[in-house]
């Protein structure tokens, strides 16, 4: 029996949409890679790139002359993503708001941080963003009105609820049950989608950074706002019920720990806190250079706190392990420092506490994308209703004009479409 309340499954992509995503997240790549790669005809690639090139989401040229690939017979077109089809990528933080242009092809084009003196409220934190877009716009190229801009991405320090873009809970910056994704729709007047900043950094080191390819990959990041994790499992983010998976920085490693703001003790970003480690070291909090160089001092009192941290963390991946076994753990932030220190002791002591064979393969590496990883990662959230379906295009607007009045298309989809921030080839 099937019941009426199930939710229908997703489509299934278009040719289309499979060839815009596979350049996007692939690209440049030949046409005869992508023919390979989608199993279609050699005509229907052909047709498709085409009609991706007519609509000015892709790009098409001869490889140069002596690259490879380019020996005997006709050299096969090399297919690029436009970078004059923008997303705008946001990232609020305890301590600043900021705003980029991410291009199809990945290149950030430009980009604006707003310092916070304090964490600023929903609506104050909706009204910077709409500033900094509107000054944005201008800079962002020579030609007025090239680029189209087909929505916007924020990348928010704490649970955010997929459906509707509402921030369940961000301790941080103080907000609970804050919607954020409309009310931001409807003062800029474009698409808007909402999600957790580490789930949105996991994809985006998946995508272009140290987890690249890897199908199987857990992030945690350690920054202003604590320890935030991503988990991509198959390929594809962890998402849950609501939105929520994924929040390991209040995995339980320690019973006699810290009480963490959430309300229970011993959580991992109680326990391995950024301020906690620059404090010892002396340094600013935010300078991570600094920190490192401090780090290779060795002091005694120093080394102290990092030994907690170091247990700290590796009880908790131990857990992450057990529970979705990934091949790669990717470490940001002040966390990724800490790793560079320590060098293998993490993943001994991983190893040590997990299952027999379940560490075995594992590898633990810093992430490679540093201050562009939120920006990546928003920009991929605002990039996937247009992925799903090329046509979107035709609604993108241009990135000097004025904000146009929103129609039922500039609110946030519903959670089938959130939940498939990842390949639906």
């Amino acid at each position: 029996m099937t019941s009426t309340n199930a939710a229908a499954p997703a489509p299934a992509p278009s040719n289309a949409a499979r060839v815009l995503r596979l350049v996007h997240e692939e690209g440049p790549i030949t046409r005869a890679e992508i023919t390979r790669r989608t199993g279609l005809n050699r005509s229907t690639t052909l047709a498709l790139v085409g009609e991706l090139v007519d609509r000015g989401l892709l790009h098409e040229d001869l490889p140069a002359a002596g690259a490879p690939g380019t020996g005997v017979g006709r050299p096969s077109p090399v297919v690029r993503a436009a970078s004059d089809v923008v997303a705008a990528s946001v990232t609020i933080e305890v301590d600043a708001v900021s705003v980029a242009l991410v291009g199809l092809d990945g290149a950030v084009r430009s980009r604006l941080v707003e310092p916070q003196q304090r964490p600023p409220t929903p609506a104050e934190a909706v009204e910077t963003v709409a500033a900094l877009l509107d000054r944005v716009r201008p800079t962002s190229t020579s030609r007025p009105g090239a680029l189209r801009l087909v929505g916007i991405g924020v990348a928010v320090p704490g649970t955010v609820r997929v459906e509707d873009g509402t921030v369940q809970d961000a301790p941080h910056l103080g907000w609970t049950d804050a919607p954020l994704a409309g009310p931001l729709a409807e003062r800029t007047g474009l698409p808007v989608r909402a999600a957790n900043d580490a789930n949105l950094g996991a994809w985006a080191e998946r995508l272009a950074g140290s987890g690249r390819g890897v199908d199987d990959l857990v992030y945690l990041n350690g920054g202003a706002s604590g320890i935030g994790g991503g988990v991509i499992t198959a390929g594809r983010p962890l998402s849950g019920a609501d939105g929520y998976a994924g929040e390991l920085g209040h995995t339980f490693v320690a019973a006699n720990g810290i009480r963490c703001h959430c309300g229970a003790v011993g959580c991992l970003e109680t326990e391995a806190s950024r301020d906690a480690l620059a404090t010892a070291a002396g340094t600013a909090p935010d300078d991570l250079v600094a920190l490192a160089v401090a780090l290779a001092e060795g002091r005694p009192a120093v080394e102290r706190v990092v030994d907690r941290q170091v247990t700290a963390l590796a009880t908790a991946l131990r857990n992450a392990i057990h529970t979705v076994n990934p091949s790669v753990v990717v470490l940001g932030g002040f966390l990724g420092v800490l790793l560079e220190h320590v060098g293998d002791r993490i993943l001994d002591d991983v190893r040590a506490q997990s299952m027999t064979g379940t560490a075995d393969r594992l590898r633990i590496v810093p992430a490679a994308l540093g201050a562009d990883v939120l920006v990546r990662g928003a920009a991929e959230v605002a990039f996937g209703a247009l992925l799903r379906d090329p046509d979107r295009i035709a609604a993108a607007v241009p990135a000097t004009a004025a904000p146009a009045t929103p129609s039922t298309t500039n609110h946030p989809s519903g959670r089938e479409d959130a939940a498939e921030e990842a390949r639906t080839a």
